[in-house]
């Protein structure tokens, strides 16, 4: 029996790879989990109303692109948050979940060769580890470029080396940064921008934690590329109400970019897409067209943020998080800091090396661990204050 062999050499997935590493120990107290990035915060109640009435819409095929309301209602709010004007019919199209377009990105806009070489996709590391299993499947190498303390926890995509730029194709970056909270400025999006135009190459902006911040909202890589003339193909971003509006189980998402652009994920998606079911996507159209409840729920993660400066403002190389609800905390070893969390305070959290992988011989994850700040204030004040106690007590 046959096998694909470009999965063959795969590592381990991170929640596998997590459960071995911890499930051969006792927890020393009550659960607290902080691994997974699930918000546990209230979604908003009126979106199950929203289901309801238009529960009808079960017995009928979805749009495959998105109904006219919930295109209308993303448009509208691209308008809103970045000030830019895009159709609603030839610029946005919904996906089921960001996960989804991000990895078919490849497979839709990317070339099957570039300057006679096999293509490369560039891509953060620490990575959504579907950047490079969306890279893989579309035959090209994937390219991490590391995101550490000196680079501001960004990828310096600039001093990728010049062979390797004529043979991009694509490069993902994610802002608000998972898992550092790292926000790119004016400043990155305008180089990025410029470096994509000078080799050609597409920017596939995932921007899933755009609306969980501390007082300035994040810049959008479409908001600065407008500013600049720049070709709206050439950029594609990714959005979701997963994090915004705590609804990871509705799966709703879209991508938006140039109408060339669109026009090719909308022909792979006429064959493979899986939509969402039209009652969700009333409620996703729901979702975006309200902000109060996004302004709730980003003042609960702004308390956390104040909760995490105060109990870790003292620890050596701590850095606040601009965005983002995730902790990145530096310790000696990631896997060891883990297991000793476990097995002493019966806290769990995600070793940063899972989330990265060796360049030059070594992993710019393996000296963090990875905190999400998703509970309620509550247990998430307990754990971080365990995790201070045990990880960073004098």
């Amino acid at each position: 029996m046959f096998y694909p062999e470009r999965f063959s050499n795969l590592p381990a997935h991170v929640w596998p790879r997590l459960r071995a590493l911890l499930d051969v120990h006792k927890g020393g107290g009550p659960l607290i989990q902080m691994t997974i990035g699930e918000p546990k915060h209230a979604f908003p109640a009126w979106i199950t109303d929203v289901i309801t009435e238009n529960a009808a819409g079960f017995n009928s095929y979805p749009p495959n692109d998105g109904s006219p309301e919930l295109k209308a209602a993303i448009a509208g709010w691209i308008k809103q948050r970045y000030g830019i004007e895009m159709s609603g019919d030839t610029e946005v199209m919904a996906l089921n979940g960001t996960r989804e377009g991000l990895y078919n990105a490849v497979v839709a806009l990317c070339p099957e060769t570039k300057n006679g070489q096999k293509p490369a996709i560039l891509m953060p590391n620490p990575f959504y580890q579907v950047y490079m299993i969306g890279a893989i499947s579309g035959a090209s190498d994937p390219v991490m470029v590391n995101a550490t303390r000196e680079t501001g926890h960004l990828p310096d995509f600039s001093t990728v080396p010049e062979e390797t730029l004529k043979r991009t194709t694509a490069a993902y970056i994610c802002s608000p940064a998972n898992p550092q909270g790292a926000v790119a400025d004016r400043a990155y999006w305008t180089a990025l921008i410029a470096l994509a135009e000078k080799y050609d190459f597409k920017i596939f902006a995932d921007e899933c934690y755009s609306e969980i911040y501390r007082d300035t909202p994040p810049v959008g890589a479409m908001q600065v590329a407008d500013e600049l003339g720049a070709d709206r193909n050439r950029i594609v971003m990714f959005h979701s109400l997963s994090k915004r509006s705590n609804l990871p189980g509705l799966r709703s998402g879209f991508a938006a970019s140039g109408p060339d652009t669109m026009r090719e994920i909308k022909q792979l998606r006429n064959y493979a897409g899986a939509p969402l079911p039209l009652p969700l996507q009333q409620a996703a159209a729901a979702a975006w067209n309200d902000e109060a409840h996004v302004i709730e729920n980003r003042a609960l993660y702004q308390e956390k943020f104040d909760m995490a400066d105060r109990i870790f403002g003292n620890v050596a190389g701590y850095a606040s998080p601009e965005a983002g609800f995730f902790l990145w905390l530096p310790v000696e070893n990631d896997e060891d800091a883990a297991v000793k969390l476990w097995r002493e305070t019966g806290v769990k959290v995600l070793p940063g090396g899972y989330l990265a992988q060796d360049t030059d011989g070594e992993n710019p994850g393996n000296k963090y661990i990875r905190v999400a700040l998703v509970a309620p204030k509550e247990e998430t004040e307990r754990g971080l204050q365990l995790i201070r106690d045990c990880l960073y007590a004098d």
